[in-house]
């Protein structure tokens, strides 16, 4: 466990010193979209959760998350540090599990901070009566759960993906149009789904169903990385 930490750490360190004050931007952007514009962009209705809402939660941090990944094993190769990470005592488990870790928990932590503050940005905007929150809260807690599966979708994707890339930009490209053509499927699997079956399920249940099926999907995908992540063949690429 010390050693996934480890990874864990030298990612997060890697992400923000080496790119100086554009690394600490895109984060700020981040919160400022997420925390501030939309929330002031939508007004009370934030706070309700409604589809779109939710869609925007989700889906931003998932996109955002293709940024950092596709570097994960693609990127050190390019610098020429993926031999010397390899030549570690570091266990494959660990490097792996570190990478997506540090990944997801980065981009997860900033949805939490963004959520937050979206919440006191609407009721700053209204400037009257009580505060509120995320209602029901339970929705609030969903879709930070929801986000967190979806941002591990694309940083386990993504892990698989820069491991067989030359590239980080090569990994990008690859993770955007596979990630865009994943979205396409969904979205008419969706479609194919009976109206009545939608309309029979409640909230509830619709959220749960999603979340045991993106974590199917994440669990397989963590599988196949592993299985792929082989110390020896990396070397030799």
């Amino acid at each position: 466990m010390d050693d996934t930490w480890t990874i864990v750490w030298k990612e997060w360190k890697d992400a923000i010193i080496p790119g100086g004050k554009v690394e600490y931007i895109r984060p700020v952007l981040f919160i400022a979209l997420l925390g501030i514009i939309w929330p002031l962009i939508t007004g009370q209705s934030w706070l309700t959760l409604s589809t779109g809402t939710l869609l925007i939660c989700v889906i931003f941090p998932f996109f955002y998350i293709l940024n950092y990944i596709g570097d994960a094993f693609a990127g050190e190769r390019e610098r020429h540090t993926l031999e010397t990470l390899l030549a570690s005592r570091i266990s494959d488990r660990a490097i792996l599990w570190g990478k997506v870790i540090a990944t997801v928990g980065y981009i997860w932590g900033m949805a939490l901070i963004a959520s937050l503050l979206g919440a006191v940005v609407v009721n700053l905007s209204i400037g009257r009566g009580p505060w509120m929150f995320y209602t029901p809260i339970s929705h609030w807690l969903a879709m930070l759960v929801l986000t967190m599966l979806t941002c591990l979708l694309s940083a386990s994707g993504g892990i698989l993906v820069s491991l067989h890339s030359a590239t980080a930009r090569q990994a990008s490209q690859t993770l955007l149009l596979s990630m865009l053509v994943l979205l396409v499927v969904i979205y008419f699997l969706v479609r194919a789904v009976p109206v009545q079956l939608i309309q029979a399920l409640g909230y509830s249940q619709i959220m749960l169903i999603t979340m045991l099926v993106l974590a199917v999907i994440d669990a397989i995908l963590l599988v196949i990385s592993m299985a792929s992540f082989r110390r020896s063949r990396l070397i030799l690429n």
